[in-house]
């Protein structure tokens, strides 16, 4: 993966967060240790919307429990449900499945059996 992707994905993410009125500083994106996350270009856009960056320790499997208990969800959810005939159809399908069924319904043990929606609900109010 390449630095620019991870940049785009968390201009999207904190572009997402604006729309809904919420803010991101203090933030922290959770990354593994990839060059593409410890590139210039990433850093810079993490201090520049006030966020924190935190890696992983080398060689500790655990920290990308959570990620792919994520991805083994969506592959079995969504990938592996049908043929995709083209990369705008998958991206539709993955977007969809996560906005509606991951986010809004799937209870998560370490979010205290709330929802993410549900989670974040209750830490921006409690914050607030």
């Amino acid at each position: 993966m390449k630095y620019s992707l991870a940049v785009a994905a968390l201009n999207n993410a904190v572009a997402r967060r604006h729309a809904d009125g919420a803010d991101v500083t203090g933030c922290v994106l959770r990354t593994d240790r990839g060059s593409q996350f410890r590139s210039r270009k990433l850093v810079h856009q993490l201090h520049r919307h006030g966020m924190v960056g935190s890696m992983g320790r080398v060689g500790a499997a655990g920290d990308n429990a959570a990620m792919e208990s994520f991805f083994a969800l969506l592959q079995k959810n969504v990938l592996n449900r049908r043929a995709w005939a083209t990369g705008e159809q998958l991206r539709i399908a993955i977007v969809t499945w996560i906005e509606r069924t991951y986010h809004r319904r799937w209870r998560q043990p370490r979010l205290g059996r709330l929802t993410p929606v549900e989670y974040d609900l209750v830490m921006t109010t409690t914050a607030t």
